[in-house]
């Protein structure tokens, strides 16, 4: 095993940044890895490899570490042992490459901004960085972003005209707009209700489908993990390990009636039966 510091990361980002990182590498590659805070083992012996364009959910206990787990992929909290890498590269290089954006709860869209200002966002940070950075991979402009999420027509709204829905909408495009070959979804629905919910759950999927992103997504949804997930990764608390990795066996394009069939309903409850035990 080899192990990655995080006093080590400048050698390996040289090293990993001279990688192509090509498209046989898997999208995200855990190996032992653990993330500690103090005394506390927050993730401990994770093994886990995404294929590049796979679509995971992640479920699992308050407290089992889901949250962590992304934040670990995408360079925001430090390993203390094991191994992660992103395409092929180091965690760091992959955040320096822009391989991967992150969705979280909150909007967190600027609020003197427009909605397609605030998709511009990322272009505008790349651009004053840009003999730092790699330049942007945008092949969609921030027009037909909104478009693909449903905001056309919104451009030019303030964070305060739109529903949370639809600021949510924005956050997705100001996401996509370097075209990331990952996705890092935190609870992105978990504070809007049903009916918006389950819109943006098909919306997600038909975005997922026509830009062949890989997505990791975190949920307390049972139904939502089914619904969007190839694969649910179900993850158990004190410290956070992997329980499970699920198969979803079930037919994409997907919609909203397969919620009523007997074969997701029997997936919903071994989830539950597993999710109870961890």
């Amino acid at each position: 095993m080899t192990v990655q510091k995080l006093d080590n990361n400048m050698t390996n980002v040289t090293h990993d940044m001279n990688k192509t990182g090509g498209a046989s590498a898997p999208a995200v590659s855990l190996k032992n890895a653990q993330v500690r805070f103090g005394d506390l083992t927050a993730l401990e012996n994770i093994d886990l490899e995404v294929e590049a364009g796979a679509f995971i959910t992640i479920l699992g206990p308050s407290g089992c570490g889901k949250s962590t787990l992304l934040r670990l992929v995408s360079d925001l909290v430090p390993i203390a042992d094991g191994e992660v890498n992103v395409f092929g590269q180091h965690v760091a290089a992959a955040r320096l490459a822009r391989e991967f954006a992150f969705v979280f709860q909150d909007s967190t869209l600027l609020p003197w901004r427009t909605a397609i200002e605030n998709v511009r966002l990322p272009l505008e940070i790349g651009a004053k960085h840009a003999h730092k950075r790699p330049k942007a991979k945008s092949e969609k402009s921030a027009e037909e972003l909104l478009e693909l999420v449903g905001l056309k027509g919104r451009e030019n709204a303030l964070p305060h005209e739109l529903s949370g829905g639809m600021k949510q909408r924005v956050a997705i495009a100001r996401a996509l707009i370097c075209k990331p070959r990952l996705l890092l979804m935190d609870e992105p629905f978990g504070a809007l209700d049903e009916i918006t919910r389950d819109r943006l759950n098909e919306q997600i999927l038909k975005i997922w489908q026509e830009t062949k992103t890989t997505i990791l997504f975190v949920t307390h949804s049972i139904p939502e993990a089914i619904f969007l997930g190839q694969k649910v990764l179900m993850l158990e608390a004190n410290p956070g390990r992997v329980r499970e990795l699920i198969d979803i066996d079930l037919p994409y394009p997907r919609e909203l009636p397969i919620r009523e069939t007997q074969e997701f309903n029997k997936i919903s409850r071994y989830l539950r039966e597993v999710l109870e035990t961890c």
